[in-house]
């Protein structure tokens, strides 16, 4: 399947959200830590290597469930057939950007196109609401995430090491703070 395939759609989360969300897998194998290099690609940054084991977030559906309701954000939900594969949770940042709180993609569905027809709808949306760009966060354990971001167009921003220390004192584990501009001029 690829993203030009016609049944790949992107909608509005539903009721049925909690379901897909409760029915996916979401975790992916961490092999190492990279040391950011801001202004670098991805591919040039050091990474310590670790002995492979899967890494998962966990995801709360309820966490999201106000910006169903209206206001300053969205769900959305990627459909491959009838089948949800992935989503993006997107909402305006205290900062005047678009923010995406969540971008996931199940498993089994991944390198299909998925994410970046994800990342698709969320410029349109964030474009719509006349917000200058997009902002997320992903972690330098997540390569896969980082070259993604990067390959769609995102530049790091800034990258904190500490962000996770009080969840894990030993963490290797560091924030990079992604920015898709829209507008050249945005920070100049």
């Amino acid at each position: 399947m690829t993203m030009s395939d016609p049944t790949l759609s992107v909608r509005v989360a539903d009721q049925y959200f909690e379901d897909y969300i409760l029915n996916s897998e979401f975790t992916f194998t961490v092999t190492g830590y990279a040391q950011v290099q801001i202004g670098q690609p991805v591919a040039q940054w050091p990474v310590a290597p670790v002995e492979p084991y899967l890494k998962n977030y966990g995801i709360d559906s309820e966490e999201f469930c106000n910006y169903r309701e209206g206001g300053d954000g969205t769900v959305l939900v990627a459909w491959l057939g009838e089948d949800p594969v992935g989503h993006v949770v997107i909402s305006k940042h205290w900062n005047g950007f678009a923010h995406i709180d969540e971008l996931a993609v199940d498993t089994a569905a991944r390198r299909n196109g998925i994410a970046r027809k994800l990342l698709d709808v969320a410029q349109f949306w964030s474009r719509k609401h006349n917000l200058p760009g997009i902002t997320l966060e992903t972690q330098n354990n997540n390569l896969a995430a980082c070259r993604l971001y990067e390959n769609y167009g995102f530049v790091v921003g800034g990258v904190d090491y500490l962000r996770y220390r009080a969840i894990d004192p030993a963490t290797e584990e560091a924030a990079i703070f992604w920015y898709l501009l829209f507008d050249d001029s945005v920070g100049s």
